[in-house]
């Protein structure tokens, strides 16, 4: 990586931690960095870390659907995007992704996706589709909505109001916000109230 620092996790970090966080040089050293390094140094993020990079990214960068899929991905082709969460444990999780098979791939109206995690078998696979807030520049994962299909290699779906999913995913509306070309970072809601919980994603190409 070319960033000013060669640790990727101080590269990431040190920004968020300084009086005033500057969007533009967070993004810089991320796109510097390998995949292998966004991973460990979004993971490394802790939740004062990620309510100032959710805070400071807003109305900076407009967010796409190709952001979260890129046009160049078959429909229906998997995107995994590695998570980082401020819950007290379990906070490692992927998020998902695929664009719909009759989807214009150049401007989806919505992606689908599920959570893939070490408790999917106790709280379910959390599906959700992906919609815009053109208004804002943001992307919403709306859980109050499943997909009709999905990849072969996904689990069953499920809806998120029933078993230990009502608790988890129930009635939540996650907000992104683009940070660099593979880093978002999003804010969870539930019936339109903040939980002040946030979440990292870094997309895998």
């Amino acid at each position: 990586m070319s960033s000013r620092d060669s640790d990727p996790v101080r590269a990431f970090l040190g920004p968020l931690r300084e009086a005033v966080v500057k969007p533009m040089e967070i993004a810089r050293a991320l796109d510097d960095m390998t995949h292998a390094e966004r991973v460990s140094a979004i993971r490394a993020a802790g939740r004062a870390e990620q309510k100032r990079l959710y805070d400071a990214v807003a109305a900076q960068r407009e967010l796409r659907m190709t952001d979260m899929v890129p046009a160049a991905v078959a429909a229906m082709r998997p995107v995994r995007h590695y998570g980082k969460n401020t819950l007290p444990a379990f906070t490692h999780f992927e998020k998902r992704f695929c664009r719909p098979e009759d989807a214009d791939a150049a401007a989806p109206a919505q992606l689908w996706g599920y959570n893939e995690g070490s408790m999917r078998w106790l709280t379910g696979p959390g599906y959700f589709v992906l919609r815009g807030d053109p208004e804002r520049g943001e992307l919403l994962v709306d859980y109050n909505l499943v997909p009709p299909a999905h990849p072969p290699e996904w689990p069953a779906l499920r809806r998120n109001e029933q078993g230990l999913s009502r608790f988890v995913y129930g009635f939540m509306i996650d907000r992104l916000r683009g940070v660099s070309q593979h880093v978002t970072v999003g804010s969870a809601a539930r019936k339109g109230k903040d939980l002040g919980s946030w979440f990292l994603l870094c997309r895998e190409a």
